[in-house]
């Protein structure tokens, strides 16, 4: 029962940055998924977002900071086993299947239903 807490208090908490970050300045979504992807990366980047994943579960893996820290290990093991080349590669080893999710997915919704434009 505590993981669940624990994950819903973490998750509560990133949800509620970026709702504040809404309310209390004019950046748009997308301004604030950009930030929120690129401060997970930063925050793996540094070696601070793993142990983040450890405690509090899906609480952060589930939220977009998680595809920043997906991209940058994606990356940094890449670059361990094949060096500089493997960077590209290694970005989207571990994001590919959100990716091509969200794009599928995307695609079908807008084929069910209309824009408002």
């Amino acid at each position: 029962m505590g993981n669940y807490v624990t994950a819903f208090f973490v998750g509560g908490l990133i949800c509620a940055l970026a709702q504040l970050l809404f309310d209390l300045t004019t950046l748009t979504p997308a301004h604030v998924l950009t930030l929120f992807v690129v401060l997970g990366g930063i925050l793996s980047g540094l070696g601070l977002y793993e142990p983040l994943v450890r405690f509090a579960g899906a609480g952060a893996t589930v939220p977009i900071t998680s595809f920043g820290h997906q991209l940058v290990q994606g990356a940094l093991r890449e670059l361990e086993t094949h060096g500089w080349v493997g960077v590209l590669a290694g970005i989207f080893d571990l994001t590919s299947a959100g990716i091509t999710a969200a794009i599928i997915f995307g695609f079908l919704v807008a084929l069910l239903f209309n824009p408002k434009d």
